[in-house]
Formats: C-alpha cells, sequence, structure tokens
C-alpha cells in the first residue's frame, strides 16, 4: 500500500482455479497409467510444482493473487487414491490368485505366481506341455467293500499321497474324475524341466503305492477283513497343447485341450492290456534320456489313424546304469526285432529271457502280453508285409 504495489484478483479468479483443479487432477489420472509406477512420483511432483510455480509467478511477476493450494491438493489427493487402488487392487489380485490356484498348486508354486502375477497367463496360449493321467484298476470291485463314507475315505486316502508327490514336482492338478487324476506341467508357470518332474512323479508314485498297500494289508488282516490292493495305470505324454480358462461365463475351469491331451489319455487306458502300470508316448520318451525305459509297441490307439510308438518307464537314471538293465534292454530290443520279422520262435525265446531279467521290475508282466500276441498270430496268421503296427481295440 505505501509503495501503491497493490495485488490484484482476476474477476473470474475462481474459475480458473477451480479450472487448474480439475486439470491438475486429470493430469494426474491419466498420466499414472501412461508413465508406469516407476515414474508417477516424478509426474505428480511436476505437475504440484508446476502449479506451485504458476501462482508464484503471477504474485511475483504480475501482483495477481491466485490460490494454487486447492489444484496442488487436488493433485496430491488424487494421487494417494490412485496409489491405494492399485494397491488394493494388486493385493486382491493376489488374493484371488492364492484362493483360485491354492487347492491344484504346491503352496510354494501358488507363492511365485502370487508374487509374479505376470507368469500366469490366462484366456488361452499354446505351449509344450507334459500331461498325467491315473486310474484305479478295478475300482469297481474295490468300491463294493465300502458304503459311500466309506469308499469316500479310502479314496481320499489314496488320493491325498499321490497328489502331494504331483504337487511337489511342479505339478497342476487339473481335476479328480472318480478315482482318476489328469495333471500337467509346464502351465500356468514355466517349467524347463517339466518331462523330467513327471517321470520322477511316477516313479515316486509307484513307490507311495507300494508303501500305501502294506499299509492296507495290515489294517485288513488286523481286521480280518478281505484285502485287495491298489493297482494303478499312468499315461505320460508330451506336446503342445491350448491352455487357458476353459467354460462358460458362468463358470469356468484353468485346463487344457489338444491331440496330446486325448493321447495321454489313451496312453493311461493301454496301461491295462500291457500289464504295465505306466505308458509314455514318444515325445516323453525322447526327452527322458536320463531314465530307464523300455519301448513297448508300434500302438494305433482308438479314435487315431497315425500309430504311436509307446513306451514304459521302468526306473531312474540309477537303475539305466546298471549292467543288469543294460542287459535286459538289448534283449527286449532284439524281441521287439523278432516279434516284428514274424520269427515266433526266437521272440519266445527271448521272452524267457526278458523275463528272466526282469523279475524285479515293473516290466515283469509286460511279456505276457508278448506271449499272448504271438499265440494270437500263430492262429491268425499277419500278412507277409505286416508293418508292426497293432490296432487297440480298446481305449
Amino acid at each position: 500500500m505505501l509503495t501503491d504495489s497493490l495485488l490484484t484478483r482476476p474477476v473470474n479468479a475462481i474459475d480458473q482455479e477451480i479450472l487448474l483443479l480439475i486439470l491438475s487432477g486429470l493430469l494426474v489420472i491419466f498420466g499414472m497409467p501412461l508413465v508406469g509406477a516407476r515414474w508417477t512420483l516424478l509426474l505428480v511432483a511436476t505437475i504440484v510444482g508446476g502449479v506451485l510455480w504458476y501462482g508464484w509467478y503471477q504474485f511475483s511477476a504480475n501482483r495477481i493473487l491466485m490460490d494454487t493450494t486447492a489444484p496442488a491438493l487436488s493433485a496430491l489427493i488424487v494421487f494417494m487414491v490412485g496409489t491405494y487402488a492399485s494397491y488394493a487392487a494388486e493385493a486382491a489380485q493376489r488374493r484371488q490368485i492364492r484362493n483360485t490356484f491354492a487347492f491344484y498348486l504346491s503352496p510354494a508354486m501358488v507363492d511365485r505366481l502370487a508374487s509374479n502375477p505376470d507368469q500366469l497367463r490366462l484366456g488361452g496360449e499354446t505351449r509344450e506341455m507334459t500331461l498325467l493321467f491315473s486310474d484305479v484298476r478295478g475300482f469297481t470291485t474295490i468300491s463294493e467293500m465300502f458304503d459311500a463314507q466309506g469308499l469316500t475315505a479310502f479314496m481320499n486316502r489314496y488320493l491325498t499321497p499321490m497328489t502331494d508327490i504331483a504337487l511337489a514336482k511342479g505339478a497342476y492338478i487339473d481335476k479328480y474324475i472318480g478315482d482318476a487324476i489328469m495333471a500337467f506341467w509346464n502351465a500356468p508357470l514355466d517349467d524347463a524341466d517339466h518331462v523330467r518332474h513327471a517321470c520322477e512323479t511316477v516313479l515316486d508314485m509307484r513307490t507311495a503305492l507300494i508303501d500305501l498297500n502294506a499299509e492296507l494289508k495290515a489294517e485288513a488282516e488286523a481286521k480280518g477283513t478281505r484285502f485287495i490292493p491298489i493297482n494303478i495305470g499312468i499315461g505320460l505324454n508330451t506336446g503342445p497343447c491350448v491352455v487357458g480358462n476353459m467354460g462358460s461365463n458362468q463358470k469356468f475351469n484353468y485346463s487344457t485341450l489338444g491331440d496330446t491331451v486325448n493321447l495321454a489319455s489313451r496312453l493311461e487306458g493301454q496301461s491295462k492290456p500291457y500289464h504295465v502300470d505306466n505308458i509314455i508316448g514318444e515325445a516323453t520318451a525322447a526327452q527322458a534320456a536320463e531314465f530307464a525305459y523300455l519301448e513297448v509297441d508300434l500302438l494305433q490307439v482308438k479314435g487315431k489313424t497315425v500309430p504311436v510308438r509307446i513306451y514304459t518307464l521302468v526306473g531312474d537314471a540309477q537303475l539305466k546304469g546298471t549292467a543288469a538293465f543294460q542287459k535286459l534292454a538289448a534283449a527286449h530290443e532284439r524281441l521287439l526285432a523278432a516279434y516284428r520279422g514274424q520269427e515266433w520262435d526266437a521272440a519266445e525265446a527271448l521272452i524267457a529271457e526278458c523275463r528272466d531279467l526282469s523279475k524285479d521290475l515293473s516290466c515283469y508282466s509286460l511279456y505276457q502280453t508278448y506271449e499272448e500276441r504271438i499265440a494270437e498270430f500263430r492262429d491268425s496268421p499277419l500278412p507277409a508285409d505286416w508293418d508292426g503296427v497293432y490296432i487297440a481295440t480298446s481305449k
């Protein structure tokens, strides 16, 4: 007043301040998603600093009084609300992931997925996976021994250790179908060793089943009841699959589709006629070179027109390195050559040799299949140009 340097305030100052408030808030709202989390704080600091500088410049240079505190506060409030909303959304996403996958993956896998939600790519994608199907043999006979509650308790007792083994090897439990288990590897999380983990699961399931049957037998003897051992068949197959959320708008499930899945299911069914506890596909065997396995047959499964070469997993790398297994593998290879060459007498002699070498192995009963086939082919001779393909008559 003494120097006649009076402040002025425009007639539409309030309108300008409201406009500035709205613009600063909108800049924060639309700018945060564009710049990303790393640069959000810098963006907000720039907007707030710019608003306050504008007010100071009008005061110092033009002696115009503008209230820029409200626009600056609006930018800060929008930033805090947006930050909280983002945090809440991320926390909700983590809870959703945990709730969705807690019963399908091991706790460690769920923690990895919750920590890195970007690894979960839902909605359908194609990737190479290994599929496992397992089924209890003679389940109808076993179920006749129990009432509804007893059968449920019995199945839970079987499914729990089998599931624990698969989860420990990084599998995703897709579903239970009665006494059957469907699981897969390399989704939703990447697993570069999915074939090895699947093969280890098969071997561990075999060991766990031996222990479980021993417990059940001891309990049956103590109670004076009938004991029926649990025998299972397993199918493994590796190949490209479509995986993602499958279903409808009302209900969906994270699952997988494709020819690889269908073949894995067919291979599980073929473990019974071949008298082995597992059948693995050619692609699986090709990536499981460290394991002990044997070729079983060149098979045309039901529903397919192209034959597939199938194998059975016998043991781990330690077994494969033994002289006894290497001797069995050599004899088994000669057996297949004689069998496919329709040299029945030589094949039968090799069957006896392979049985002697495989007395304590899971493939021992496999040679019963070749014996039955040879008897069948002797009665109904094959054409001279037979290509060695056996056409399955059942799933």
